[in-house]
């Protein structure tokens, strides 16, 4: 039983890697326009390189900064939904071992830790990138 529990949370902690993969790879797939001329230079190569709508600013609304928090943070949120998961299937299947019981409330409860320090994470970057782009405009 602990081999297929084991089995399943490593096939669930797979999917958020594997969405976040996809995030980063979907914009790769995105052609240049209007780079035909190859003699512009090391900038004209990094401007035809570049996907349209991609963020030129470090703070700020569609940030570089902010999408990889952002992207971070869900990754962090998602893993702690997904052992809270785990924690309740744990739980339900222990059959009355006061060990496995034990062991399924702690995942349960560093589960809901893990979402409220994702979500407290969230608001002090929110707020540090907020500051910073006031005091820089």
């Amino acid at each position: 039983m602990k081999s297929f529990m084991r089995n399943v949370s490593k096939s669930l902690l797979l999917v958020p890697l594997l969405i976040a993969g996809i995030a980063f790879a979907a914009p790769a797939v995105v052609q240049a326009q209007g780079c035909d001329d190859v003699t512009s230079g090391i900038d004209g190569g990094a401007n035809c390189a570049k996907p349209s709508g991609a963020a030129e600013e470090l703070f700020g609304e569609n940030s570089i900064f902010q999408t990889v928090t952002n992207i971070l943070l869900f990754l962090i949120g998602a893993i702690s939904v997904i052992m809270l998961i785990i924690g309740g299937i744990r739980y339900v299947v222990s059959g009355g071992d006061q060990n496995a019981i034990t062991s399924a409330k702690n995942t349960i409860l560093y589960a809901i830790i893990g979402i409220v320090v994702a979500f407290l994470a969230f608001a002090a970057v929110r707020f540090v990138t907020e500051q910073l782009q006031k005091s820089t405009s």
